[in-house]
């Protein structure tokens, strides 16, 4: 940016949102229908609590048992939420759907925030990629466990079998995610309303319902331990860490709905910061009742032919009918996270292609004149998911990297732009949102946390792995990485060649693409010097 654009920037906090996205360097294409109250809505659906517990209950309880269940989650949250305040900050003072390569070329030092800014990008969309294949393999498995309660048993499904409801679900999400940007704002009130209620149907239930002979004593649910993972104890109890990190996560799905946003500078550190508190406390709560009124029988209960350990721990207690009508209203909650996930992701490939990042941009850089949304984005996220998916023909653990390399990539994005802010040498200035003397011990905390998890969560999930069981999150996320070096490197045509960092979308109106490709000349010869 040009230095009057950087001396208007302490202003600010007095700006409009249109206004303060043009200081940013980008004219406004969204439609701002998005208040305060339905992007926390919309981040909560996200982290959907009940039904996202659900999904990854069946990683968590063979490291630890209930300790890992219950105190893992706790102890993860507390740094989960640090990681919110840190975003948050960068959330209010540059608001816009790029997020982290955004503000990793904002804060890195010149001589590689090009690069820097480059390979978060990849690795931002490799996330959502990774999120969006989880979430809907979630759904998958738990369409399947409900086939299997009302099939008694004898119904199990094949993985080709999961794979295509899986794949299907995909093009239903597709679908649905390209709704005008002010359906789906109002689709957010009736979304928490369901995921509120249920909440509160399964801590009610479960107390009421559960056999005597199955209610656990709280030595027994806050206290036992068993670690059947092959692992050592502590460090199982670190790879507990898998559930909430998946479910209290996406920090930044409300930094990509920003620009659809108003009041963006305060509603997007609103809605991080209360949807990673809400969605701890809740999530905390959940598994305290599932520890309380799931048996003492942990291996029947992960081992058991149903496949999903929660639906297992509700059949125990409420019958195959109950399971039957809770499950059916938790894929529901799920398919709507889902959506909402695949909304913040396209927003991102919006972005991303917007400043000419990816392969595609020319394609995926597209507003549906109709819905106002970019509904190239939305498919093409789908489609590399879809092949994402793929890996679960590679192993019964193979489907497990999907999981952890949402999360993997995930920090790596949060985490660069973070320590950027304070090693780049470039200047903060701080939006509405700001922790005054806080900010740099809370961006140790955040930092330090997420680099130990990202190295946590690269070993496999048993020890001594083989080609069928070993972590493939190293080989998905390598290739990325890898593949993202090589088109950026590559000679002549490579992205280092053109890629100039974010543009200023702000001043394309009135010029012609001679003009445009004159000031990507002229901003591409100043960041060399």
């Amino acid at each position: 940016m040009d230095s009057k654009s950087e001396q208007a920037i302490p202003h600010r906090a007095a700006l409009n949102d249109e206004d303060l996205l043009a200081q940013l360097g980008y004219k406004q294409e969204f439609k701002r229908d998005f208040s305060r109250i339905e992007l926390l809505g919309f981040s909560f659906t996200i982290v959907g609590v009940v039904q996202s517990i659900a999904a990854v209950l069946l990683f968590s309880l063979p490291y630890g048992g209930l300790v890992g269940m219950v105190w893992g989650w706790f102890t993860c949250c507390c740094f989960l939420v640090v990681v919110s305040l840190a975003m948050a900050e960068l959330g209010s003072a540059a608001p816009t759907a790029g997020g982290l390569y955004y503000w990793t070329f904002k804060f890195c030092s010149p001589k590689y925030r090009k690069l820097m800014s480059w390979l978060i990008g990849y690795v931002n969309t490799a996330a959502y990629v990774a999120g969006m294949a989880s979430v809907d393999w979630g759904i998958a498995t738990q369409i399947m466990a409900a086939a299997n309660i009302g099939t008694d048993g004898q119904f199990v499904a094949t993985t080709a079998q999961l794979y295509g409801v899986y794949c299907a679900l995909l093009v239903l999400h597709a679908i649905t995610a390209s709704l005008a940007t002010k359906v789906i704002a109002k689709l957010q009130y009736l979304y928490v309303f369901l995921n509120i209620a249920l909440f509160i149907v399964v801590i009610i239930a479960l107390p009421a319902a559960t056999p005597k002979a199955l209610h656990n004593s709280a030595s027994f649910a806050f206290g036992r331990f068993e670690n059947t993972s092959g692992w050592a104890n502590g460090y199982a109890f670190i790879m507990s860490f898998l559930a909430p990190a998946w479910t209290v996560g996406g920090f930044d799905t409300s930094v990509h709905i920003s620009e659809e946003a108003r009041n963006a500078p305060r509603a997007v550190p609103f809605a991080m910061i209360s949807a990673t508190v809400l969605s701890s406390v809740l999530g905390w709560i959940v598994t305290i009742v599932l520890a309380f009124y799931m048996g003492n029988d942990l291996d029947s209960i992960v081992g058991n032919p149903i496949g999903q350990p929660m639906a297992t721990i509700f059949f125990n207690s409420v019958g195959k009918k109950g399971t039957l009508a809770i499950w059916a209203f938790m894929i529901i909650a799920l398919w709507m996270t889902g959506m909402d996930y695949l909304i913040a992701g396209s927003r991102q490939l919006f972005a991303f292609s917007r400043d000419q990042g990816l392969p595609l941009s020319g394609l995926l850089y597209n507003i549906n004149p109709k819905t106002k949304t970019p509904v190239h984005a939305v498919i093409f996220l789908a489609v590399m998911a879809l092949l994402l998916g793929l890996l679960a023909f590679a192993g019964p653990l193979a489907i497990t990297a999907v999981f952890t390399m949402s999360i993997v990539c995930q920090y790596l994005g949060f985490v660069t732009p973070i320590v950027a802010r304070w090693v780049g040498g470039q200047e903060f200035v701080p939006g509405p949102f700001n922790l005054g003397l806080m900010s740099a011990p809370v961006a140790f905390v955040a930092s330090a946390y997420m680099i130990f998890m990202i190295i946590v969560f690269l070993f496999p999930a048993v020890p001594a792995a083989t080609s069928h069981n070993m972590n493939y999150t190293v080989v998905v996320l390598g290739g990325t990485l890898l593949l993202s070096l090589a088109y950026y490197f590559f000679p002549k045509y490579g992205g280092r060649h053109w890629f100039i960092g974010p543009v200023q979308t702000i001043r394309d109106d009135d010029r012609s693409s001679e003009d445009r490709a004159s000031q990507r000349d002229e901003k591409h010869s100043s960041l060399e010097h």
